[in-house]
């Protein structure tokens, strides 16, 4: 079965103050193929250039895709994919959605997806804290 991911365009949207990187969908189906968004804000006063998915050990992805006009890396380990690097600009104020479909575990409550999202004044921010933190990671409960 071939699937197909259509490139997302970005958006300019006025973004809260607390806005932060996200994985949409929050909940879905442990052991069930499921297609993923991962949302980035340009926050603050400096363009994201980079966006980097490191993928959790339990979870297989199939099939990655970018928007237009961005380039993507996929790292590789024991042919599976460990890192999905998203590269280009979102200005702040905007942001951008960067759609892959994985495999969920079948086992588990949840996946935590960590994040680096890196600006062009050579700054980075990861999102990989805990849940109480500033800069969670972004986490898919599982049903």
């Amino acid at each position: 079965m071939k699937l197909r991911l259509l490139p997302l365009l970005f958006l300019a949207i006025a973004l809260p103050a607390a806005a932060h990187v996200s994985v949409l969908p929050s909940e879905s189906q442990a052991g069930a193929a499921e297609k993923y968004l991962v949302r980035v804000p340009g926050e603050g006063k400096i363009a994201t250039t980079e966006v980097q998915l490191e993928v959790p050990v339990d979870v297989r992805v199939i099939v990655v895709g970018a928007p237009i006009g961005w380039t993507q890396e996929i790292e590789r380990r024991d042919n599976r994919i460990v890192r999905i690097v998203w590269k280009m600009e979102i200005k702040p104020g905007e942001f951008a959605e960067f759609p892959f479909i994985a495999r969920n575990p079948k086992e588990g409550s949840e996946i935590v997806w960590k994040v680096r999202q890196q600006y062009a004044d050579g700054s980075a921010t990861d999102w990989a804290g805990t849940p109480s933190e500033r800069n969670r990671a972004p986490v898919t409960k599982l049903r």
